[in-house]
């Protein structure tokens, strides 16, 4: 499997996300509320826009057009409108700095 370096964990403030491109997706990374990261496809199942601009809840990421919500963990939606799942990429700390790998860990196209 192979990661990507993002950058420093350090610069994600905790409860945010920001948007960066791996391996020609792009990827929402998030420190979520119980202090890890998570990275999901950055899109919306549901209506193709942006989940980084949208809101950290826990281990959740709400999308800010509809408010589907997005399980940070396994990339299923919690709630409608969505119904599809969105990708997962698994994520690594290494000497304080972030890397994603570039294959989805659930199973969801990217």
């Amino acid at each position: 499997m192979s990661f990507e370096l993002v950058g420093p964990a350090a610069d994600i403030a905790k409860g945010t996300a920001i948007q960066v491109e791996i391996a020609d997706v792009e990827v929402a990374v998030v420190h979520a509320d119980d202090d890890n990261f998570y990275a999901v496809r950055d899109e919306c199942s549901h209506a193709s826009v942006a989940l980084s601009e949208g809101e950290v809840d826990g281990c959740t990421l709400e999308c800010w057009l509809h408010g589907s919500r997005f399980d940070l963990r396994t990339g299923a939606p919690s709630g409608l409108p969505a119904t599809e799942p969105v990708a997962t990429f698994p994520v690594e700390i290494r000497d304080g700095d972030i890397y994603v790998s570039t294959t989805p860990s659930n199973g969801v196209k990217p």
